[in-house]
């Protein structure tokens, strides 16, 4: 089939890349040009493990081409995968201006039918914004109104990106049209040798099932972290309840974490717009409003430790910062709460030296220069001179550390794990003071955190 993908970030350039595999003809568009010659040259503007075999292959191949020529792309594609960005708004509303953009862009060339695939996070009711600026572009033109316009949210997450596009747990498709549907399901066909996993609903049931599945998990995780802190209190270890309710069946074992709370491109915004999007609809939401202001509280649990332990004037200390990115996997510093902790840290007076096996650049462009800060090409090398260990992101790397080398390197030989990662008791048997997230005086007998699904 052949294909246009409108938008080259993550879900776009995800999407296009997948497709190709399969054999499809897919043009990426992005107005961009840094982008788009950058792509050209084998250069990915994101780190996802796998996307970039799967992109060279593909582009070499001639099946997956990129350009910032509008008409050639429009022309290209019967159907047309509309995956730019929807930031939000000052009021935490979805920004919806490059969506509609795109479909009026795509109004004023098609010369044919048209199947618009709405592939980026939007509210609901977004599919009949596209559909109407669409059919006015149309009959400005004197055109009939031949297209169709569906749903088709992503859900991808970030760091195994590419297996969830090629071996989805399911694939909406929000429709009316049967026609549309068709299409959809002959894209999706080459994904499910095994068993069909699409599912067909009505438009605006697609468009809401995206940022329910998005403000369940956030709820679950702010859940965890609210647990965590009473833990604390009553000197019972939230990996030894995390555990004993992950074996039920009803609740299991994913976004079951405590930790430093969730960050990234998706949950943060996501959970804003449904919150913005109930109060259009005049319904007062609860949960959610807490979900975020835990969460917002939960970026500075850790830092709290840091001022319990050291005093509110960090001045003259050093810290080590393991981890940036705001989950392993990716290189995306969106509302990482590394970033609220560097923030804190360096107002109180402390230098930090931080280090991150993908993340260092976008952490530089995020923070930018800043007194205090410095980054490490090495784990190692971030350790020499610092007080203290502060561990952010739960990369691979980070699991299984020289205890020893710890305590013989850190002035105060103390760790301060917003991850989980360690066990307690084999920490203070290396001589190192530990604190981590929800860990009380209970006997630690569950095994150390391996989650990587924020």
């Amino acid at each position: 089939m052949k294909i246009t993908v409108i938008g080259t970030g993550y879900v776009g350039l995800v999407t296009g890349a997948c497709l190709s595999e399969m054999g499809n003809h897919v043009v990426c568009l992005d107005l961009d040009a840094r982008r788009i010659a950058a792509l050209n040259q084998g250069q990915l503007p994101i780190h996802e493990p796998g996307l970039h075999d799967v992109v060279l292959r593909n582009a070499r191949s001639g099946r997956l081409e990129f350009t910032t020529d509008i008409d050639r792309a429009v022309a290209h594609g019967m159907l047309q995968f509309i995956a730019v960005g929807t930031p939000p708004s000052e009021d935490g509303s979805a920004d919806l201006q490059h969506v509609l953009a795109a479909a009026r862009s795509i109004a004023e060339r098609m010369a044919g039918y048209k199947l618009i695939v709405n592939k980026s996070t939007v509210p609901v009711g977004t599919a009949d914004r596209v559909g109407e600026a669409v059919a006015g572009v149309l009959a400005g033109r004197g055109l009939p109104a031949d297209f169709a316009v569906v749903s088709n949210p992503e859900f991808l997450k970030e760091g195994s990106a590419v297996q969830d596009f090629m071996r989805p747990d399911r694939v909406i498709v929000g429709s009316a049209d049967e026609r549309a549907t068709e299409l959809m399901r002959a894209v999706y066909a080459p994904f499910m040798r095994n068993r069909d996993r699409l599912v067909v609903m009505d438009v605006r049931s697609a468009e809401f099932t995206k940022y329910a599945a998005n403000a369940m998990l956030a709820t679950r995780i702010s859940f965890m972290n609210e647990l965590a802190l009473l833990a604390e209190k009553l000197g019972a270890d939230i990996e030894n309840v995390r555990t004993g309710i992950g074996m039920d069946p009803r609740i299991g074992t994913h976004f079951l974490y405590a930790g430093t709370g969730y960050g990234g491109s998706c949950f943060p915004k996501d959970v804003r717009a449904l919150i913005r999007t109930a109060q259009d609809a005049g319904q007062e939401f609860h949960i959610l409003p807490a979900v975020k202001a835990v969460n917002d509280r939960q970026k500075q649990v850790l830092t709290d430790k840091i001022v319990a332990r050291f005093g509110a004037d960090l001045a003259g200390r050093r810290f080590a910062l393991w981890g940036l990115a705001f989950k392993p996997g990716t290189d995306d510093m969106r509302e990482a709460p590394s970033l609220a902790i560097i923030e804190r840290l360096l107002a109180l007076g402390a230098e930090v030296v931080a280090y991150d096996p993908q993340a260092m650049d976008q952490a530089r462009q995020a923070l930018g220069e800043r007194p205090g800060l410095s980054f490490a090409q090495l784990a190692d090398a971030a350790l020499q001179g610092a007080d203290a260990l502060v561990i952010a992101t739960e990369w691979k790397e980070f699991r299984s550390p020289d205890f020893a080398h710890l305590a013989a390197t850190l002035r105060e030989r103390v760790v301060f794990d917003g991850r989980n990662l360690f066990e307690p008791a084999e920490l203070r048997a290396a001589g190192l003071e530990y604190h981590a997230i929800g860990r009380g005086t209970a006997p630690a007998n569950s095994l150390p955190s391996t989650h990587a699904e924020r």
